[in-house]
């Protein structure tokens, strides 16, 4: 994938120096609010040189969310297919983002999500986009109705691969964003 750009980021695939920004985005209490459980730096160093070394689908690259202005890493975001059979069919692309906790409340996160949002829709002509969080998970429920997704309540489940001690975590809502709905939205038209 090429880099994705917008008024103040740089959206490109991870790099070697980018294992600090991946340790410190599966390790912060705060950015792991929502997530079962922490990586060491063994473990996050392991899972990132396995995902920067896997050739993915055209599209579904993990890539870095930088500063425009001066370079700095400040999250990863990008596209994937989330293998939730039954939950969610196996076609089902999800967007996603994960951002250092002090470059909260800039909206980065909506910044990137608009840009992966064009991206998926015009470049990769994607049918529909899936967000999935922890339906306690405000901050990014806000992120994916400011990008234009729509709740689907009676898709909403309980994460098979949350476990058992973390009860408060299982429960995620999803939201959906179709191409048609997408491009309505762009030209200013109100979906239908």
């Amino acid at each position: 994938m090429t880099s994705i750009e917008t008024s103040r980021l740089v959206l490109r695939p991870c790099r070697e120096e980018d294992h600090d920004l991946f340790f410190e985005l599966s390790s912060d209490s705060e950015v792991l609010e929502f997530f079962p459980f922490r990586r060491s730096r063994e473990d996050a160093d392991a899972i990132f040189t396995m995902i920067r070394d896997m050739t993915p689908e055209p599209g579904f690259d993990l890539l870095v969310m930088t500063l425009k202005e001066s370079g700095e890493a400040i999250g990863l975001c990008g596209l994937s297919k989330p293998k939730l059979e039954p939950y969610l069919p196996a076609e089902t692309v999800e967007i996603g983002w994960r951002i250092a906790a002090r470059h909260w409340g800039k909206g980065y996160a909506t910044e990137a999500g608009i840009a992966l949002l064009h991206y998926a829709f015009n470049t990769l002509k994607l049918n529909e986009m899936v967000g999935i969080a922890v339906e306690s998970n405000l901050a990014v429920l806000a992120v994916m109705r400011n990008i234009g997704m729509k709740s689907d309540p009676a898709c909403d489940f309980d994460h098979p691969q949350i476990p058992d001690t973390h009860p408060h975590l299982k429960r995620h809502t999803v939201y959906r964003l179709s191409a048609a709905e997408w491009h309505a939205l762009q030209a200013g038209q109100a979906p239908r």
